[in-house]
């Protein structure tokens, strides 16, 4: 943390651990580049843990999902009810020429013909940004408050610290602003969708703001009360528990 002028530096900014973990820790280090519009500097710690146990944890495969809302615009119904009727025309060619197909190829064909369709027309669902207000704007501020608070560190003079000041109180106000006009945008849209009579999207709307930004957690825990991270293992453990709470 610097002093008032930035002429005196104090340590504050401490990493705590257990006497009979301190081997564990294996650096720490002080960032004073690291912008996170406070006077404290970023502590990191890099430190290696000892696992009795170390199990394997596969990768989440996400989940895409089609944007269904194009279907409401017309020019996109129609787009993908051409595309899914040119498919399935060619696929009752082929059909035709191969008819010893087994149940599990043809309705592979028409999966896939499905999906390749959608793909073509109505696309996928983008993902969604944790602060979708935050655009180029918001990127250009933290950039120059970044940048004077390098000078500032390099030369610690009142005038760059000023400077470093109206900067910071310059984001600040910039994202703020920002989150303003986007909460606005949000509330005008589920208005709308009230006054439309659009029920899927209004209550989407409201439980956006309701809950907020929640994490997904793909955790849960054995008879043990060990965690179990992995798919195979979440399923196993669900039908275990099935079988025995039917059986009672």
């Amino acid at each position: 943390m610097a002093g008032l002028y930035g002429l005196t530096h104090n340590q504050i900014d401490h990493i705590l651990i257990d006497k009979r973990r301190h081997t564990s820790i294996v650096d720490i280090r002080t960032f004073r580049d690291a912008d996170c519009n406070s006077d404290h500097y970023l502590v990191i710690g890099e430190l290696r843990e000892r696992l009795s146990v170390a199990k394997r944890v596969e990768q989440q495969v996400n989940i895409t999902k089609f944007n269904i809302l194009k279907l409401k615009d017309e020019e996109a119904k129609q787009n993908y009810q051409v595309e899914i009727s040119n498919r399935f025309a060619t696929l009752e060619s082929s059909d035709e020429v191969e008819k010893e197909l087994d149940v599990n190829s043809v309705w592979k064909n028409i999966r896939d013909s499905i999906k390749i369709a959608a793909e073509q027309s109505i696309g996928y669902y983008e993902t969604k940004k944790k602060k979708p207000w935050f655009d180029e704007d918001c990127c250009m501020v933290v950039e120059r408050r970044k940048q004077t608070k390098l000078k500032f560190l390099q030369d610690p003079v009142e005038e760059k610290r000023d400077n470093y000041f109206k900067e910071r109180r310059e984001a600040s106000r910039t994202f703020r602003n920002k989150k303003r006009g986007y909460l606005k945008e949000k509330l005008n849209e589920v208005e709308t969708n009230s006054k439309n009579k659009n029920i899927r999207d209004l209550y989407k709307g409201i439980k956006e703001f309701k809950n907020g930004y929640q994490p997904r957690v793909n955790v849960i825990k054995d008879e043990n009360g060990d965690l179990l991270a992995d798919s195979p293992s979440i399923l196993n453990r669900w039908k275990r528990f099935c079988a025995t709470t039917k059986c009672t």
